[in-house]
């Protein structure tokens, strides 16, 4: 069952999507914590705070991952010549950027709903 909430070239139903949702952020939490950790111990940040509150450290790793998520999904499900496909990515990223990583994995999300 885990197999296809992490397959990023499944075609999901909307209670998929969630799903994909909630396993994405929780992955992204636990990674972008341990790596901020991780780059405190090494001296390379200075108090990168917590997740949800949103330092510039966790965004710029959250926006790579909603960035490398959504290029997995458009390159294995072959989506990349289509231009609702591509510009779901770029409002993704952006959001992601610009407003919150939890709002940039919605349209990802909404990605994983869209057929070949």
């Amino acid at each position: 069952m885990l197999d296809k909430i992490l397959d990023v070239g499944h075609t999901r139903s909307t209670v998929g999507a969630f799903w994909f949702y909630v396993i994405s952020l929780t992955l992204l939490v636990g990674i972008s914590t341990t790596l901020v950790h991780f780059l405190g111990l090494v001296g390379v940040v200075e108090g990168g705070g917590t997740f949800f509150v949103g330092s510039d450290i966790h965004t710029l790793i959250g926006t790579m991952f909603v960035l490398m998520v959504s290029g997995l999904i458009l390159t294995s499900r072959k989506l990349t010549s289509d231009i609702f496909s591509v510009l779901l990515t770029v409002v993704a990223v952006y959001l992601s950027y610009t407003t919150d990583v939890m709002i940039g994995l919605i349209p990802v999300a909404i990605l994983t709903t869209i057929k070949k």
